[in-house]
């Protein structure tokens, strides 16, 4: 399978937007990467489910969205409505995974599970049959620009495994600090998806960047 490089909306320039969705539109990336914070689970407030929805006319691809918030079940109808393809919520905002995936489900779009980098695959082992992605944050949520944690790539390497021997079909999202720099070794451990935020967004050739990050092959990597 090949894999999906999906950028991040919170890294592009918002007094630009409409041109940088024109960008993102005429690209080869195939998701858009679309942060919903609530400045309580993260330190930071982006954009809500209205935003979302302004946008969504503007682009046909895939909206990924990734919900940073408490009470991730008050989102869930209002971020379908506005035109996400895909939510994700934090594992950590929830005390009933299996209830709110299939609250996603049940609105005929698909269901992630993300995980913080200090928090243990082993938590949502229960609910892998359930999900058709996890995301893994390499970095700490809240804020772009931050440096990637490279303790993630052993992580990737036991979940892919876990996905193997259980014949599970679900995407592998990493989020965070991804970049040329690194995306190759990001791949080989196993993952799907990337979410490029400042390495597309900041960088000189947005379209350019995204190219090339989907030019790179995991198989060239050699340990």
């Amino acid at each position: 399978m090949n894999h999906i490089v999906a950028p991040s909306l919170l890294a592009a320039d918002f007094t630009r937007l409409y041109k940088d969705l024109e960008m993102f539109q005429k690209s080869n990336a195939q998701w858009l990467h679309l942060d919903v914070m609530d400045g309580v689970f993260v330190p930071n407030i982006s954009f809500g489910p209205n935003i979302i929805k302004q946008i969504r006319p503007l682009s046909d691809k895939f909206f990924d969205v990734h919900l940073m918030s408490i009470q991730p079940e008050n989102y869930i109808d209002m971020l379908v409505d506005a035109g996400a393809n895909l939510i994700s919520f934090h594992a950590e905002a929830s005390n009933h995974i299996h209830r709110h995936i299939y609250q996603i489900k049940e609105k005929s779009i698909q269901a992630g599970i993300a995980l913080n980098p200090h928090t243990s695959i082993q938590t949502i082992s229960d609910v892998l049959e359930d999900v058709d992605l996890v995301l893994l944050m390499s970095v700490n949520p809240g804020f772009g620009g931050q440096k990637f944690i490279y303790n993630t790539i052993p992580k990737i390497r036991a979940l892919d495994k876990i996905r193997t021997e259980r014949n599970l079909d679900f995407k592998i999202e990493i989020d965070g600090g991804v970049g040329l720099q690194n995306a190759e070794k990001i791949l080989e451990a196993g993952a799907d998806v990337l979410v490029a935020g400042s390495s597309v967004f900041k960088s000189e050739n947005p379209s350019q960047s995204i190219q090339q990050l989907l030019g790179i092959q995991r198989n060239n990597f050699i340990a």
